[in-house]
């Protein structure tokens, strides 16, 4: 993307539930102190919207009637956290996440597994051994393709059947696989690990298994691996060295192989890699309703999110300056009490800003 004289206006989306709201705050603060100390080589046009669950209390709707509308003509969607504990989860969360990403064909999730100074991890390896890798999600079909129904309630009590069908398509594996190809490519090590459970799912995943061995020929300068997810979440653990990109389906990815990270420093986007639509960039955490409004909440996975949304707007090296900001912030120590320190959600804000390079 670019724009006249090298300057830029991005619109960009918040909506929030619980610290989403608070996080999202935070990577805004950092994103304007980015902008203002860029000799105005970007800037940023901020367009709030109230969705969320405290909207769907007042409306009954999660978002507006016209909300894709409004949204499709945004750079990029600045998105913090969905749900609350009044809220049924399958209704926040297809009311509003499920329904952007679908609509918008943000078919690609991708969230990137990087292990910070200062921090601890719980995987033990990463106290030792140099760790980098990224996994790519499969964001639009698969287990999440919402097909099914409830059904015979007219039975009575214990009599209602539900049905829920995953939805695997050629095109919708081959697009995925082939984009987590591009990506091994731009990576030290050419490597991609496909995810299966075709053991036991033996449609879906078969037709799975079979579009990797029909693509992988296209890449050989790429290493190419499929797992069951059983042993790939044992590999996680044990041998996460060998990683570098790793592909999984919807759930798979989503659950079984979830970050190594800690909750707060995770950061994903969703991405239409046509451009046909903005992409998607939040945070991999919840609402967190039990700490919300305590000023508690760590950043930094939004703001690693915001450094996302940079690079794929095309601004790389703004990108590496907030990550370079991450990385100073944690290794001083200043950490919020998730990651072992005592800063609060502004400390880690101010310090972020008071590192950007």
């Amino acid at each position: 993307m670019g724009w006249p004289g090298g300057q830029a206006t991005q619109r960009d989306v918040r909506s929030a539930d619980g610290v989403g709201k608070e996080v999202v705050a935070a990577g805004r603060a950092v994103l304007d102190a980015l902008a203002a100390d860029s000799g105005r080589a970007f800037a940023f046009a901020w367009e709030e919207f109230p969705w969320g669950c405290e909207y769907y209390e007042r409306t009954g709707k999660m978002m507006d009637e016209d909300g894709l509308d409004r949204l499709k003509d945004c750079d990029a969607i600045y998105f913090g956290a969905v749900g609350w504990p009044t809220v049924p989860d399958h209704i926040s969360l297809w009311g509003l996440r499920l329904r952007i990403c679908q609509n918008f064909d943000q078919w690609a999730n991708v969230r990137p597994v990087h292990f910070l100074p200062g921090v601890t991890s719980p995987l033990r390896k990463a106290d030792d051994t140099a760790l980098d890798w990224v996994v790519v999600r499969e964001n639009s079909e698969g287990e999440y393709a919402g097909l099914g129904g409830r059904n015979l309630s007219a039975r009575g009590q214990g009599g209602e059947v539900a049905v829920q069908s995953a939805l695997f398509t050629e095109v919708g594996c081959e697009r995925i696989m082939r984009f987590a190809f591009d990506l091994a490519r731009t990576r030290t090590r050419r490597k991609v690990s496909s995810v299966t459970k075709s053991n036991a799912q033996q449609y879906g995943m078969v037709l799975w298994d079979d579009v990797l061995k029909r693509v992988a020929p296209d890449y050989p300068d790429a290493e190419t691996e499929s797992v069951l997810v059983d042993l790939m979440s044992a590999k996680f653990v044990l041998r996460p060295e060998d990683l570098s990109v790793v592909v999984a389906s919807n759930l798979n990815a989503g659950h079984s192989l979830r970050s190594r990270q800690r909750p707060g420093l995770a950061a994903s986007a969703d991405l239409n890699p046509e451009r046909r639509f903005p992409g998607m960039f939040e945070p991999v955490h919840g609402s967190a309703p039990d700490i919300a409004g305590q000023g508690l909440a760590d950043p930094i996975g939004a703001v690693g999110s915001a450094a996302l949304m940079l690079d794929h707007l095309g601004l790389p090296d703004q990108a590496a300056r907030l990550e370079r900001a991450i990385e100073k912030t944690t290794a001083a120590g200043i950490r919020t009490r998730d990651v072992g320190g005592t800063a609060t959600t502004e400390e880690v804000t101010k310090a972020l800003i008071d590192a950007l390079d």
